[in-house]
């Protein structure tokens, strides 16, 4: 029999955005204290499973997120570029409800195509370098689980793609809360099941920025 194998995505807690900033890949956007309280109710809840990888986007809010995750299965958190948050022309605007992005007739210049999306990364691009992540995650973990910090799209897009849904959508739709787990469990290579839950469910506070 081939080996179950289950890499689960976790997108990182809370962060600190007074502002309302869309960070995307800025750095210097840490956790808030509800984001730290979500990255050790989460390293709590996994802490019996078995876990002998733990990868992270290497932007601050997901590694503080991993920290706590690794320390629990007394491993190192390996950084891997390919879960980055996804490349967006608005990261650093503030949305204010929208204002602060639609106010600028500028903008409106990246909005024609919602479909590629032509304001950021395109949605296959995400899809290709998620799906390398979690295959190499899935080869080192084989027989056990990994466990892989990333970011709301990046994390709702493999889901789609993996699920094989359209990968243009309406953002306010997307089941990936803070803190969330997005779990691929394998036989061997191929994938057949992808589960969701929510074990710091209980710290989420308000809606967060879309994207974050």
């Amino acid at each position: 029999m081939a080996a179950t194998t289950v890499v689960h995505l976790l997108r990182h807690g809370e962060v600190e955005n007074p502002a309302n900033v869309l960070y995307g890949r800025l750095p210097g956007y840490h956790l808030s204290e509800t984001g730290r309280r979500m990255a050790e109710t989460v390293s709590k809840a996994v802490a019996a499973r078995d876990v002998v990888e733990v990868r992270s986007s290497p932007l601050e809010r997901a590694l503080e997120t991993a920290t706590p995750v690794a320390e629990a299965f007394g491993v190192q958190v390996v950084p891997d570029e390919r879960l980055l948050e996804a490349g967006n022309l608005f990261e650093g605007l503030s949305l204010a409800a929208g204002r602060g992005l639609f106010r600028d007739v500028r903008n409106y210049r990246h909005l024609w195509n919602p479909f590629r999306p032509s304001w950021g990364e395109r949605y296959i691009d995400v899809v290709t370098r998620m799906k390398a992540a979690v295959d190499s995650a899935r080869d080192a973990a084989r027989g056990h689980e990994a466990i892989l910090i990333s970011h709301q799209l990046p994390i709702w897009i493999i889901r789609m793609a993996a699920e094989g849904r359209r990968l243009w959508h309406d953002p306010r739709q997307r089941q990936c809360g803070l803190a969330s787990m997005t779990s691929f469990t394998f036989d061997g290579d191929r994938l057949i099941s992808v589960g969701y839950s929510e074990p710091a469910g209980s710290l989420v506070r308000r809606p967060s920025v879309p994207g974050a």
